[in-house]
């Protein structure tokens, strides 16, 4: 099931971010998050083009919990 919906701790993981950061980012609408219900879900590709597309020049620098 490659496709499927991954949360905020799972795709920290899979960039090397903590959930913090990414729970941040995504409450203020500025990387491809999807709210549901109570959860933010994400989805590999969209995050794998917003990176690309140079949507993530400022995550890596803002995590200093790792």
């Amino acid at each position: 099931m490659e496709d499927r919906w991954l949360s905020l701790h799972e795709i920290g993981k899979y960039l090397g971010v903590s959930g913090c950061t990414f729970y941040c980012r995504g409450d203020k609408h500025t990387m491809p998050a999807h709210r549901i219900g109570p959860l933010w879900k994400f989805k590999k590709y969209e995050v794998d083009e917003w990176v690309k597309a140079g949507g993530a020049a400022d995550i890596a620098g803002s995590d200093k919990s790792e």
